[in-house]
């Protein structure tokens, strides 16, 4: 059961920062690295890497090794479609019952992206953008919606961590494009949420098209 426990604190960990981008593709996860970064045996840290890879986040690298999956650009045009989807479809569910707690928790979560990208802390900026995304899609009340979600293992594409001009350019159109919808939701014009989270998403798959 210990072993169990362990497994699924570095399988947790490790898909959160593959999915925030915090592990791009292309990186190499060592067990005895993430067994020391995780205190846990590397058994545990196989198992979690074992399951990452049944998942489709990870790859076997051609000498062996376990490496964050690369993506091509069908794999980005197909995760922005599935996004579209999914995202869009909360926002029509969740229009008609959208609580005055559900527009203080995506301001909170603004303000939050916005500091982190202001003090420099850009895992955090992406962190926050997982959470944005992901509280668009609880706000639906749909459990299977939110299921469906979380399987998809859908990786915020379009932040990379770094302090290029480029990319502090993307962060402040992110925090932009987060607020635009925000401020539709408060609003209550579904039309404009939905315009603006299709051109953050569309701007997502150009950007990191042009990053890689």
């Amino acid at each position: 059961m210990k072993e169990d426990s362990q497994s699924n604190k570095v399988y947790s960990e490790l898909r959160r920062k593959i999915l925030s981008n915090q592990l791009v593709p292309g990186t190499r996860l060592k067990e005895d690295v993430w067994a020391t970064k995780t205190e846990v045996s590397r058994v545990s840290v196989r198992e979690a890497l074992n399951r990452l890879l049944g998942e489709g986040l990870l790859e076997v690298g051609e000498k062996g090794g376990y490496y964050v999956k690369s993506m091509t650009a069908a794999d980005v045009r197909e995760i922005r479609e599935i996004r579209e989807l999914l995202e869009l479809g909360a926002l029509r569910l969740a229009f008609n019952h959208v609580t005055d707690e559900d527009i203080t928790e995506l301001e909170r979560i603004c303000d939050d992206f916005s500091a982190m990208v202001r003090n420099g802390y850009f895992s955090g900026a992406c962190e926050a953008d997982v959470k944005f995304h992901e509280t668009l899609i609880n706000m639906s009340r749909n459990a299977k919606l939110k299921h469906l979600y979380e399987l998809s293992n859908i990786p915020l594409f379009h932040l990379k961590l770094g302090r290029s001009q480029t990319q502090m350019d993307d962060y402040e159109l992110t925090d932009k494009e987060h607020r635009e919808i925000l401020k539709s939701l408060k609003a209550k014009s579904l039309k404009k949420a939905e315009e603006f989270l299709v051109k953050h998403l569309l701007r997502g798959e150009v950007a990191s098209l042009e990053i890689e």
